[in-house]
């Protein structure tokens, strides 16, 4: 099945889930991990499955006693523990929200939770540290035939269908390339590319298929990275270098991708996602914000006295009103995300962005570490280093 088929049947799907909620009154047990002051409870995860109305939250777990007061009173649920192993054991969740942004504890969270008996796992971004973390939890999950979904919410946007049918009919001729960016903040470099850089990773592999090479270069005030430069990453990201990261990936369908990140670019955060420029138009997409994508016609290489307006993309084309009127609700606060997993579990099918995925763009982030030790070489995916390549020197 091509991707806007299965797109398609998906939003069957996740319509049809309201009409199955409607004539069950079974709902899906949830438990909530966060860790106050350790990441905390990410970007809504745990909130959401209140308003999923096909799940209900049965206990939430955080080792900081403040912290954990007052998401029972926000989760409205009088189960809460300190140990998160101890509500595993205690309500049986059959779906677990692990919400701490912090990427050290995904491993072992997940692991406990699928072990404890959980079908569905929700999990913050990035999806863990290391192709290897990605590798235990995926043999974990394959075994106990667990579903596991990763928070790159964009992946979910019904405007990436409306995109990939520009790109079939030709709407931008031919595809040259994808030029992806972080935030350019302060975190620029390597901390932007774990975090932010996540996202747009997660949509250069959705557009360009899977990675087959990455050569890549990091710099710290202009100057490249060296071992002296690496220390431990904020958000527990584990080891990391420079304000700056440069890397060039060859992709399955053909498309050579870009991602670049500097500190403190002065783009305004506008740069924050790609463009797939075209010879015959670009299209421009903005992570995180609506709308997600916008299109501008025109060869982007040659000269014109003519204006080539950023024309807004929605879900129902170029140029046309948005028609769903809970895009905030769906995409932004997770919705969408929430009940694909819950359509998923027991069956054949994996959440649209998986572990698979993530475990993807964990290698592809390891992977311009590899190729900077490398002195910029082009490395090949599946990574043979399956740890952080800065963490030997």
């Amino acid at each position: 099945m091509d991707r806007r088929a299965f797109l398609t049947a998906t939003s069957t799907t996740l319509a049809l889930s309201s009409v199955a909620a409607a004539a069950t009154s079974r709902k899906a047990r949830v438990g909530v991990i966060g860790h106050t002051g350790r990441g905390n409870y990410g970007h809504g995860l745990d909130t959401v499955w209140l308003h999923v109305p096909e799940a209900t939250v049965i206990g939430v777990a955080d080792p900081d006693e403040s912290g954990l007061a007052q998401a029972m009173k926000r989760l409205g649920t009088e189960d809460g523990f300190a140990d998160y192993r101890a509500m595993l054991e205690a309500v049986k969740p059959e779906v677990v929200a692990i919400c701490p942004r912090h990427p050290d504890q995904r491993r072992d969270m997940i692991i406990a939770s699928i072990e404890a008996g959980a079908k569905g796992v929700y999990v913050e971004k990035p999806f863990c540290r290391t192709p290897a973390e990605a590798d235990d939890v995926i043999a974990v999950a394959e075994e106990h035939r667990a579903k596991i979904a990763i928070a790159h919410r964009n992946r979910y946007h019904p405007t990436l269908r409306v995109i990939d049918k520009l790109m079939a009919d030709g709407e931008l001729g031919k595809v040259l390339e994808i030029r992806g960016r972080g935030k350019g903040d302060q975190r620029g470099g390597g901390e932007d590319l774990w975090v932010l850089g996540s996202h747009t990773l997660n949509l250069i592999n959705y557009f360009g298929g899977k990675p087959l090479t990455c050569s890549a270069v990091m710099k710290q005030d202009g100057r490249r990275v060296t071992g002296a430069d690496v220390k431990q990453g904020n958000e527990a990201l584990g080891p990391l270098a420079g304000n700056e990261v440069h890397a060039r990936y060859e992709m399955e369908r053909g498309m050579i991708a870009y991602f670049d990140s500097i500190a403190n670019d002065e783009t305004r955060n506008q740069g924050f996602g790609l463009q797939i420029i075209g010879s015959k138009g670009i299209v421009a997409m903005r992570c995180d914000l609506h709308p997600l994508a916008h299109f501008v016609p025109g060869n982007p290489f040659e000269p014109t006295d003519k204006p080539r307006p950023w024309i807004p993309i929605s879900s129902a084309g170029v140029g046309q009103p948005e028609p769903c009127t809970d895009l905030e609700e769906m995409i932004s606060h997770h919705g969408s995300p929430a009940r694909d997993l819950l359509t998923s579990m027991g069956t054949e099918r994996q959440p649209l962005c998986n572990a698979y995925e993530g475990r993807t763009i964990v290698e592809m982030i390891c992977g311009v570490f590899v190729s900077h030790r490398q002195e910029g070489a082009a490395v090949e995916f599946p990574l043979k280093e399956r740890g952080n390549a800065l963490a030997t020197r």
